[in-house]
């Protein structure tokens, strides 16, 4: 029997462990998209307890607590932070084939130098230990990121964002670990939402652009987009429920924008028209500048309205959507490589039935122009599917159907600074995958191609898409 969590984890060939122990595990970090704070980071934020760092936002550990019948007390609710632990703790000592089982183990095995399991009777002492270590001046934020290896991280960013704990960062030579910001123009496309009216008055503010037509408000984005590329910014990102196409002439948008500002919400029609409007040229500003285009797609979001109005989005109450028309995302990126706008762009979906998909609509839009990195790239297993075999299959897929050489690897897309070892859990599988084709006879035991493939998916491709 195979002891758990061991140095050779996952790597169950000696070509595994070979890549693993001698490439990958080497590889600093580039973690391109995620959801921390820079100002957490600015201030080098010491946390409370345990309790903050894995409870405070992670909805991934709220949605297995609920699963597990806690009651919401002890996740979202008052329960104190020693309860809420001892919750979790108890949950996570039975959440066997979960994830977040291995990915919470390694955490404190890389962190807190535990080697134990955690579960009902170790949660005390688990606790303890976390908690002194916390509390210790060299456990801020910015020691976890150095403790990590992170080279580069992309934020999320709003286009009205000041990005002033970016520049703070950026001027402060004490701290290697580059942070920059990555554009989510979300709230300025999503013009079915309540809320949009009150957004575009705040980046009309911020642009200093009246917004009274989609010609302004395309003035003011290129404003905003030119602020963000001062800071460094090269990618993009765009949570889409599917990649529209439903072209529409200038006066449509117009006409719909205009009823828009007068209060009337547009039917589904309407707004396909203008959101494809508005990613076109989205789209035409991001291959001006070389920018990437990140468009995350299949999830319904907010599925329990009760629990939506009293806790909001982001709080673990979404799922897998079975509806991406890959026609329309394939007529989608043709519109752009036809006028010639086509950026540098990743696709994910959430649902892993699009695997084939994706892996065929990127081969009909390749060029040279980012070689030997596929200019157009399936993204990393997301979400609902950066568990174990749903980053093998993703792999697996892009190997089949495309060109796995060229991939840009793993990001976070996490809220939690101790989430790095997502990408050991992914390196790890990995070199597992290769380490089987090669025990298998798939592909040679050519060790200088195989450490070539494995640095540059856990590292070197992304360093040269992103321009870090």
């Amino acid at each position: 029997m195979k002891a758990f969590l061991d140095k050779d984890f996952l790597l169950n060939t000696p070509t595994a462990r070979t890549l693993y122990h001698e490439v990958a595990e080497k590889c600093p970090i580039i973690d391109y998209h995620c959801h921390i704070s820079p100002k957490e980071i600015w201030e080098n934020l010491h946390y409370d307890s345990i309790t903050q760092v894995w409870l405070g936002g992670d909805h991934y550990k709220w949605r297995l607590m609920r699963c597990a019948g806690v009651s919401e007390e002890f996740i979202t609710g008052n329960a104190s932070a020693h309860d809420k632990f001892v919750k979790w703790a108890e949950v996570l000592g039975k959440a066997i084939g979960n994830p977040l089982y291995h990915w919470s183990h390694l955490e404190l095995r890389r962190y807190f130098d535990y080697d134990g399991v955690l579960n009902a009777s170790t949660a005390e002492e688990v606790w303890n230990l976390c908690n002194e270590k916390l509390h210790r001046e060299d456990f801020g934020v910015r020691d976890l990121i150095r403790r990590s290896n992170v080279e580069t991280i992309c934020t999320t960013d709003d286009p009205i964002d000041t990005l002033e704990w970016h520049e703070k960062i950026a001027a402060d030579n004490t701290f290697a670990t580059k942070v920059l910001p990555a554009w989510r123009p979300d709230k300025a496309m999503n013009i079915e939402k309540e809320t949009w009216l009150d957004y575009v008055k705040k980046l009309s503010e911020v642009s200093g652009v009246k917004i009274d037509s989609f010609a302004a408000l395309k003035k003011a984005l290129v404003n905003r987009i030119d602020y963000f590329a001062k800071h460094s910014c090269s990618l993009s990102d765009h949570a889409l429920n599917y990649v529209m196409y439903a072209p529409a002439s200038d006066s449509e948008i117009e006409n719909i924008f205009a009823e828009r500002l007068a209060g009337k919400i547009p039917d589904e029609k309407s707004e396909c028209k203008f959101k494809t409007a508005f990613m076109t040229f989205a789209a035409g500003e991001y291959s001006k500048r070389n920018w990437v285009m990140q468009l995350h797609y299949g999830c319904h979001r907010d599925n329990n309205h009760t629990m939506f109005k009293k806790l909001g989005p982001d709080t673990g109450y979404d799922c897998v959507d079975n509806s991406a028309p890959s026609v329309q995302t394939a007529e989608f990126l043709g519109s752009l490589e036809e006028k010639g706008i086509l950026p540098k762009t990743i696709l994910y979906s959430l649902n892993g039935n699009d695997n084939a998909a994706i892996d065929t609509i990127c081969g009909c839009f390749q060029s040279d122009t980012c070689a030997p990195v596929s200019k157009i790239q399936h993204g990393s297993a997301w979400w609902f599917e950066d568990h174990f075999d749903g980053m093998t299959s993703q792999m697996k897929s892009l190997a089949s159907l495309g060109y796995l050489a060229g991939f840009v690897g793993m990001l976070t897309d996490s809220r939690s600074f101790l989430s790095y070892p997502r990408h050991e859990y992914f390196r790890r599988i990995l070199c597992r995958l290769l380490g089987n084709w090669v025990e298998d006879g798939f592909f040679p035991e050519d060790l200088d191609t195989l450490k070539d493939i494995v640095k540059s998916v856990s590292y070197a491709n992304a360093k040269k898409y992103f321009g870090f």
